[in-house]
This record gives structure tokens, sequence and C-alpha cells, in this order.
């Protein structure tokens, strides 16, 4: 059948299993939207206050269900105010579709309005990225973008359509996923897919190898890093932790890939690890790490990085291998699939010793209470208890993420959201906007600072608007949080254009979008609020205030070994 370009590409998201898409319209992109109109009963749209916010919610949609993320958006300011989004997703290997339009063929590369080269500027932060000139070749771009963005290390990809194909007929034939590799150009495809984006087989002589050195070891060690959560690895890493008997580290994109209650979890490991964490690996004999780049935040300094060990990495991604930290031994493949035929493999080990020699140091920091003032671990403990189990956690950046991530304890893969890699504030309001519309049936909570709630708080108008009951806890310090804490341990207390003493009125905000707040300072007021935002059910702001000079310990400066803590 003929059908419009606009046509074509709400049927391919049909194929791909797609029933809900954020995204924001504009005037190239106005043809999609007047076709999602007659879409209404099969794709729900959600339409965020920002582009940004419909891109980390994309984000947080695809993290927390497993699922293909999917965000609209028009040329122009609308295709660059996706950037921020989609280096996040990059970073953070998740995997987005995003979908902008673009001026008309004839008024490219005039300058005219809202044109940009949004491919060129978004490649670098893509998996793989699309002009579509030919309204004949949409169809199998969108499939080939679907396949490129959930094979292999998953990553955001961008298909940019000229406005003028929107409008064009093409014939347009259904295509079940399974019968994908069967078409045309899609036998392409399967061989790009296969070729550059595979899920490479694990090496069973790697693993009879790493079965080796495990067996000779004494004091193994382990870190367990987005690698596992993305590969939804959860059980596997679960069973493969109590068979050799070994202390697990996490990392920051780790969180939920290893049961947080274990008790063979150490908690996080690098510049803000817990002593547990960065004493072990720095004496263990043997690392292996699973799903971990050796960030510069985890491998501080990568010289003296596990001295005493030999090291093993995992990783779905051959690039990843030796490009921060170099091993003795590595396996390439998927953290799933590498941990069951390691199991597979494994007779059940005792570390007796070992464990009681690392968890002889702290695996939490200890807080002194001082009255009149909450502390962190108060604020998390309080939340802890009076939310369920398996609530999701979206965080911003800064401060509070780490707290949250150092004691939260994250029990399944995309419970925990972060933006570890980039590091971007305002990611968490849209991404738990995300992660609620995905999971209907979940708590989700937002857990966020001042400074980077400023960032993106307009999404409240989305939360209100699709009567999402997220809750919104602020960590309220007056300041950028982790930049003063910098300033202070290391700038010499230069204070310089940290200090938020301005507005809004956070509790006056919320009740501006129609939601409700409360501005909370003892662990009883905190505890009051949270139990009138469960009652409300609808979104709610809860701003707590803590104390301007709290800071996050332990910590480790850049660049150092990191048993180095300038405080702990």
């Amino acid at each position: 059948m003929e059908i419009t370009g606009s046509k074509i590409l709400l049927e391919c998201l049909l194929e791909q299993g797609v029933d809900t898409v954020f995204g924001y319209p504009g005037g190239t992109i106005l043809n999609v939207y007047d076709e999602l109109y007659n879409y209404s009963d099969k794709i729900n749209h959600i339409l965020t206050s920002h582009e940004q916010g419909a891109a980390h919610a994309a984000d947080g949609y695809a993290r927390s269900t497993g699922k293909v993320g999917v965000c609209f958006a028009t040329s122009g300011p609308g295709a660059t105010n996706l950037t921020t989004g989609i280096a996040t997703a990059y970073m953070d290997s998740s995997p987005v579709v995003f979908i902008t339009c673009n001026v008309a063929e004839h008024l490219l590369g005039k300058d005219s309005f809202q044109e940009v080269d949004i491919t060129g500027i978004t490649m670098p932060i893509t998996k793989a990225n699309y002009v579509v000139r030919d309204v004949n070749k949409l169809a199998d771009i969108v499939r080939e973008a679907f396949a490129i963005a959930r094979s292999g290390r998953p990553g955001p990809v961008l298909i940019d359509i000229l406005k003028n194909v929107t409008a064009l007929k093409a014939e347009y034939e259904p295509l079940d996923k399974k019968e994908h590799y069967k078409s045309g150009r899609m036998m392409k495809l399967a061989q790009r897919v296969l070729n550059d984006f595979r899920t490479p087989e694990p090496d069973k002589n790697d693993i009879d190898i790493l079965v080796d050195m495990i067996n000779k070891s004494e004091r193994p060690m382990i870190i367990s890093g987005g690698g596992v959560v993305r590969a939804r690895a959860y059980d596997e890493m679960e069973e493969f932790v109590n068979k050799i008997d070994a202390p697990v580290a996490i990392t920051v994109m780790g969180g939920g890939g290893v049961n947080g209650r274990n008790p063979h979890t150490t908690g996080m490991i690098g510049m803000h690890g817990s002593q547990a964490s960065n004493m072990g690996c720095d004496g263990c004999d043997l690392l292996i790490a699973i799903g971990c780049r050796f960030s510069d935040r985890v491998a501080l300094d990568p010289e003296t990085f596990a001295k005493n060990a030999k090291i093993v990495q995992i990783d779905i991604d051959r690039s990843e291998i030796n490009k921060n930290v170099m091993t003795d031994h590595h396996i390439i493949g998927d953290a799933k699939h590498v941990l069951q035929m390691l199991n597979a493999s494994l007779t059940q080990q005792t570390h007796k010793e070992w464990n009681k020699y690392v968890f002889s140091f702290p695996v939490e920091t200890i807080y002194d209470d001082v009255e009149g003032k909450m502390t962190p671990k108060q604020v998390l403990s309080c939340i802890a208890r009076m939310m369920p189990d398996d609530t999701i956690v979206s965080t911003d950046v800064g401060q509070h993420q780490m707290w949250a991530i150092q004691h939260f304890h994250f029990d399944y893969p995309g419970q925990l959201l972060t933006s570890g890699g980039f590091g971007a504030m305002g990611f968490g309001l849209g991404a738990a906007i995300g992660a609620q519309i995905g999971n209907p049936d979940k708590a989700v909570i937002h857990i966020t600072g001042d400074g980077s709630f400023r960032m993106n708080c307009n999404e409240l108008a989305t939360e209100e608007h699709y009567n999402l009951p997220i809750i919104t806890f602020i960590f309220d310090n007056s300041t950028l949080g982790m930049v003063r804490q910098w300033q202070n341990l290391i700038y010499e207390k230069h204070y310089c254009q940290t200090t938020l003493d301005r507005g809004p009125d956070f509790v006056k905000l919320a009740e501006a979008y129609g939601l409700k707040g409360k501005r909370v300072s003892t662990v009883k007021e905190l505890e009051e609020a949270i139990t009138e935002a469960r009652e409300w059910g609808k979104g709610y702001v809860v701003d707590c205030l803590i104390d301007t000079d709290e800071m996050v310990r332990p910590m480790v400066a850049a660049a150092n070994p990191i048993t180095k803590f300038i405080i702990c």
C-alpha cells in the first residue's frame, strides 16, 4: 500500500512494539504529529515542557523497562535541545531512538529558519545517525535504527527526516521484527549488525582461563558495573558472587546489578567509594570487573589501581579493553552469557579470612547526629523505611547522587536511574517521568539537589498533567554542594559562585504547578511529609534542609590511589 512518510514512520514504530513516545512538536515535524493524531489509540505521546526533558524521559523509560525509548523533536533548537539527553544515553549505554525532522530538501544549506545539521552535531554521541532524503528508504532506516540501538552494547541512534519526506508517499509493506533480516535492504542490515554491532560470543577458552584463575585465587574481588545492569544479569551475578564467596563493589552505573542487600556487597567503589570497597580492591590478588570500563571516577590512578592483583575485565565492547586500565586477562561478551558460562564451570569457593579482612573496613559512612539538623543518612534511611523496597530511584547529579548510591540498597536492574558517565544535572525529573510512565504500578522517587532541581523543574508541569505520583526529595543546602566540597578541600575555601542564596521557594513552586510540597528540617517532619505524599497520590515535593557544609564521605582526590582518602 502507498502511504505518506509520516504514516510509514508510525507504522514502523508499531512494528517495533513502541507504545509510548516522549516529545515536543514544532514546524518541521508537524506532518508526523498530524498523523500521530490518528494513532492516539495505539501510541501514547507524552508532551514534556522542554525537549531535554523529553530526551531524559525516553532514557529513563528505556533504563527502567529494558525497552528502546523513543523521543520526537522538531528541527533547529528543538533538535539541539536533545543533545544533552543524547550524550547522557550514549555515555551510559541506554537504547533510545531520537527522531527529528529537518527543513525540506530545497531549503537545506541555505541557513533556513530553524535549520541545523543535527546529524553532524550528534555524530560523536550516537551509535549511528541518519538523514532521510528518500521516502522509499524510510521504513528500513527506522528498522535498522532500532536494531542498532538494542544490539551489542546498547546506545542512542538519531534519525533526521526531511520535512518533504514526511509528506511524500511510498509503498509500505508491514514487516514483523522476525522477518526483518529476510527482506532486501535488511539483508545488508543483518550483515552490518552482525559485523559492527552484534553481541560477541564469549570464547570458551577465555572462560576456562578465568575459572582457573579463580580457583587459584585466595583474595578475589568483584566489581559489578553498568554492563551487568544493561544485560539484566541480576540472577547470574548473584549466583557468581555467592559461588566464589568474594566481596563485590559496585560502580555508580552498577546499582541493581547485584542485590544491594547481599552480605558480600561492599558498596560503591572509587572517588566516593566505601573504605571496604577501595581497600578490598587494593588488597585483592584477583580483580574481576564485569561490565565496568574503569572510568576516572573508579580507577583514579590507573598505575596504582589494584596494584597487587591480576586484573580481569569482562565487557561486551572490545574497545573498552585496556583503554583505561591494563588487564591480565579479558573476556569479550554479554555479561549475562559470560556469567552463565562461568557459573556452569565453577565449584563453590570459600574465602572466610579474606572477607573478614575486607569487612573490617566500613561499608557506609557514619554521620554524627546533630540536634536540629538532618544528615543525608537520616534522610535516606527514612525514605527507604517508608517507601516500598522496589521503589525506582531517579537522581540528578551532585552530592545527593553520591549519598543516594551510598545509602540506598538497589535490588534489581533498572531500579537506579542516574547520569553516571555524562553527569547531567537536570536528568532526574525527566528520567523519573519516563520511569513512572513505563512502570505505572511501581513507586518512583526523584532525589535531587537545589542546584540540579533548578535546571529542569519545569517538568513538574508534565508530572502534574499526567497525574504522575512522583515524590521529589530536594537535598537543600543552599549551595552547589559538590563544587563547594571541592572548593572546601582543594581550593582553599574559595567559594566562588557556588552559594545559592536565592529563590525559588520550592514549596510554593510545587503549589504553582498544582502539586503539594512541604519543607522539613527534622526526621519527624520528613516522616509526616512522606505519609502525606503517599496519601495524596500525586506529584509532591519535599524540601529537605541540610547543612551547607555537609560533605560526601569518603573522598579520594582525582588522580590519586583509591586508598588515599582525604576525608573518611
